[in-house]
């Protein structure tokens, strides 16, 4: 057991981080398992968004992520689902109708004062 201060709030931290981390592992985990039984879209986007939550929370590298993204990707296309609540991405001509915000002032330098 630790003696100094800022070690026992180590310890703390990470007792608390590891439950956290165990957590998120343990949700991500049942979510590709569970998407492994049986391949539909819901499963599908819940596998996806259990994935960006651990990357997000730093339990796994978004690498890794993308890697099994798009293993889950082609397992799904495969099973025949397709994802559902596809959002569709805004166009070219949205784009370019957004009014462009108006430019802020320069703020005024301060003067050096004179020395009396």
């Amino acid at each position: 057991m630790p003696i100094i201060k800022s070690a026992k709030k180590r310890v703390r931290v990470a007792t608390k981080a590891a439950v956290r981390n165990s957590k998120t592992k343990r949700a991500l985990k049942s979510a590709l398992k569970l998407f492994t039984r049986k391949s539909d879209a819901a499963t599908h986007s819940s596998a996806q968004s259990a994935l960006d939550r651990a990357v997000k929370k730093g339990v796994m590298h978004k690498n890794k992520a993308a890697r099994v993204k798009k293993q889950m990707a082609a397992a799904a296309k495969a099973a025949g689902s397709t994802k559902a609540a596809a959002k569709p991405k805004a166009t070219a001509a949205k784009a370019t109708t957004k009014k462009a915000a108006p430019k802020k002032a320069a703020a005024k330098k301060p003067t050096a004062k004179k020395k009396a």
